[in-house]
């Protein structure tokens, strides 16, 4: 069942609830929401040990575009109405792009007590190509002429889908779920900022105080483990890579991990006087 509630600017966000123990909330990566990718799915295994929040983020699923023009700001203070909607305090676990909004949320806001982190798509290194530096003007001049499609083919090729992969999702009813939240894409590489140049994570753009784990797959490309090792390095995380893992984690694989990690907070709790 959908449930809203209201961030500060007055947008109504969806979310979904299932499960019973300590909140958790799931943040998505680009172009996902509830009902299209790995959230419902991996809610579904973690519901035994957390009373896990599924939202969808501004411009998918059913939470509209928003009720201002979009900015980080905003995705920020959304995180922040799911988090309050759970009570006030929660753990929170991104994937991809949306552990890149995690990190900004978890820097910023009170209410979130431990952070979890899968493959954020940073470029710090020569171990592969970086980001354009004007990748976000170039999907916006695409959006402005109508061309979603192109929009996806863009991302697609710039995060290394091979060619004849894309040309086979035009054909499926994928292709037409990607294209209603195309025009996400500009906000989620702004959310990643400049870091894909090739450098190293400045030490100074994240004040992240709480425990955080930092993920990510064994199988996935050298770039976005060598990302996370910094993102470890920078934020003084725990730094874990799954054996076997790619960008699209399995959740048989990541629920264990995040169990044992959240679950930490209950043991070191301590006993209520």
């Amino acid at each position: 069942m959908t449930r809203f509630t209201t961030s500060a600017d007055g947008t109504e966000v969806a979310y979904s609830v299932t499960g019973s123990g300590p909140a958790l909330v799931l943040v998505d990566g680009a172009m996902c929401h509830r009902m299209f990718g790995p959230s419902t799915e991996l809610a579904s295994v973690l519901d035994k040990d957390f009373t896990v929040y599924t939202y969808d983020r501004r411009g998918r699923g059913e939470t509209g575009d928003g009720a201002t023009p979009w900015s980080l700001e905003r995705e920020v203070e959304d995180v922040d109405a799911v988090i309050k909607a759970a009570g006030g305090s929660a753990f929170v676990f991104g994937v991809s792009s949306g552990a890149v909004l995690a990190m900004e949320a978890a820097s910023r806001l009170p209410g979130i007590s431990r952070l979890a982190l899968y493959e954020a798509p940073f470029v710090v290194d020569g171990t592969y190509e970086p980001r354009p530096a004007d990748i976000v003007a170039r999907m916006n001049d695409l959006l402005a002429r109508g061309d979603r499609s192109g929009m996806i083919s863009t991302f697609m090729k710039m995060v290394g889908t091979p060619g004849f992969a894309v040309a086979v999702m035009k054909l499926t009813p994928v292709w037409k779920k990607l294209k209603r939240v195309a025009h996400t894409l500009p906000w989620d590489l702004t959310i990643l900022g400049p870091d894909g140049r090739g450098s190293k994570l400045p030490t100074d753009r994240w004040a992240v105080k709480v425990p955080t784990l930092a993920m990510d797959g064994g199988k996935s490309p050298e770039y976005l483990r060598n990302a996370m090792s910094n993102v470890a390095e920078v934020l003084g995380a725990d730094h874990r890579t799954l054996p076997g893992q790619t960008h699209m984690l399995k959740s048989s694989v990541a629920a264990p991990e995040l169990v044992e990690f959240f679950s930490r907070a209950q043991r070191t709790a301590g006993p209520i006087a």
